[in-house]
């Protein structure tokens, strides 16, 4: 992995050298079908001030891509982490790389939107589309946040279960009163609930840590897993993991998410001021998913060192990796600091998720409800499959369930990023901060690769 840091360091320079004002910016008028409304989340909205020193206004910009890379690591993910780590070893840790890669330049993306034109990504689909453009777009953006619950529910009810005995039907439904922890959050400050995100986001890394120095891995192995292998296009079961993986890591309503947390920042209106803020944003963002990176790779490796060096190559259900990982590590304290972690993970991702669900209906529709009114709509939405799946296949139904969520994720992905792309390299939309040409062909190829690889994934499954 160290060998791909010279170019983490080399793109990030780059994007950060982007952020940076052109001489002349066209007018923005005659460029959207709407004028801008008032921002998405605005009980929060620009309610994080700025220090007077640049290191002060940096320090107050972290925080956001904490909150985005939640989604990077999401019951979910470890689904699809562990199948593949299972299953194929340490092969698709260069697939959890790449869609790194592709993150750090998609969420620059998302931070550049929402500071050069004042407006999220749901705002800017709604005021550039028509509305047989613009719905359509919505109804991908809700499906993609239904997926993401279902996940956050199971995981969570699998982490209640493994920790506290509790059934996993019960379980299911009294995820549902997560609403109240969000509620009781988000009245105490946003700086608040970002320390609350990143706390559990501590908690989660050292059971990893510990969890992965039991297993002592392969590290020789590790380091080819981040080579890339053309594999993953001739193996039809790798590619559908690849895209899992995929789908867990570039998460669709992160794109939302960030672009409208991002603004909770009072940065100010000047042309300098603004390019300030973007480079702080993304050197914020890049952080964040660079330690998602951490997360993600270490439930691969762990996967891979305990279950296929063990010969257990099926391992999708996380009852099942709960039950099988203490015996295999030798160490009892294993399966707690799996349960833990799973059940920080599932918790932090209901506050994300809150979030960017009410953050797309607000851009989309102009729709404002209130937080617990829409957390029950979606969480009720998502309850239905996961209870169902619970039901009728009990805990072995429901690693499978994640891993679809995962690839559905993946299916909707292009749905959020093209016209991401769209509006970041539009001088007419973005004016002074529009995407320099270099970034824009970057940005373009991310958004071709991705429709490409879920082409094939559908071709692959509709032609066996």
């Amino acid at each position: 992995m160290s060998a791909y840091i010279p170019i983490l360091r080399i793109i990030l320079n780059l994007i950060l050298r982007s952020a940076k004002v052109t001489r002349k910016a066209p007018p923005q008028k005659a460029v959207w079908n709407s004028p801008r409304g008032p921002a998405a989340l605005s009980e929060v909205a620009r309610s994080v001030k700025l220090g007077a020193t640049p290191w002060k206004r940096f320090l107050a910009f972290l925080g956001p891509g904490y909150m985005v890379a939640v989604g990077y690591m999401d019951p979910g993910n470890w689904a699809t982490s562990l199948a593949g780590g299972s299953k194929f070893g340490y092969a698709l840790l260069f697939v959890a790389l790449l869609s790194n890669l592709m993150a750090i330049v998609l969420q620059s993306l998302s931070a550049r939107l929402a500071i050069g034109t004042g407006r999220d990504l749901a705002q800017a689909c709604r005021d550039a589309f028509p509305r047989w453009v613009s719905i359509p777009l919505w109804v991908t953006a809700e499906i993609a946040i239904i997926a993401t619950d279902v996940a956050e529910v199971i995981g969570t009810a699998i982490g209640l279960n493994l920790l506290f005995g509790i059934p996993l039907e019960l379980g299911v439904v009294i995820t549902a009163m997560d609403v109240f922890l969000i509620l009781w959050l988000q009245r105490r400050g946003f700086r608040k609930l970002e320390g609350f995100v990143i706390a559990l986001l501590a908690l989660i890394a050292v059971c990893f840590a510990i969890q992965v120095a039991l297993a002592s891995p392969d590290w020789g192995g590790v380091l080819r897993g981040f080579a890339p292998t053309a594999d993953v296009l001739r193996n039809p079961e790798m590619l559908y993991l690849a895209l899992g993986i995929l789908g867990a890591t570039v998460m669709p309503h992160n794109l939302y998410l960030h672009s409208a947390i991002v603004q909770t920042r009072d940065w100010g209106e000047r042309p300098q001021d603004k390019a300030e803020a973007l480079r702080f944003a993304t050197i914020d963002s890049t952080l964040a998913l660079m330690f998602a990176l951490l997360i993600n790779a270490a439930i691969l490796i762990l996967a891979a060192a305990s279950f296929h060096a063990a010969g257990k190559t099926d391992v999708t259900d996380l009852g099942d990796a709960h039950q099988l990982i203490g015996p295999l590590l030798g160490a009892g304290v294993a399966p707690m600091l799996f349960a833990v972690a799973l059940l920080a993970c599932g918790l932090n991702s209901t506050v994300t998720a809150t979030l960017a669900g009410q953050a797309v209906m607000e851009g989309f529709l102009r729709i404002r409800l209130a937080p617990w009114l829409r957390r029950l709509l979606t969480r009720g939405l998502a309850i239905l499959p996961a209870a169902g799946v619970t039901l009728i296949y009990g805990a072995s139904g429901t690693g499978r369930l994640l891993i679809l969520t995962q690839v559905v994720l993946s299916m909707q992905l292009s749905f959020a990023v093209i016209p991401l792309v769209m509006f970041t390299t539009s001088r007419a939309r973005m004016g002074a901060l529009v995407a320099p040409m270099w970034l824009g062909a970057l940005a373009w190829v991310v958004a071709a690769a991705i429709v490409v690889l879920n082409l094939k994934l559908l071709w692959d499954f509709f032609g066996a």
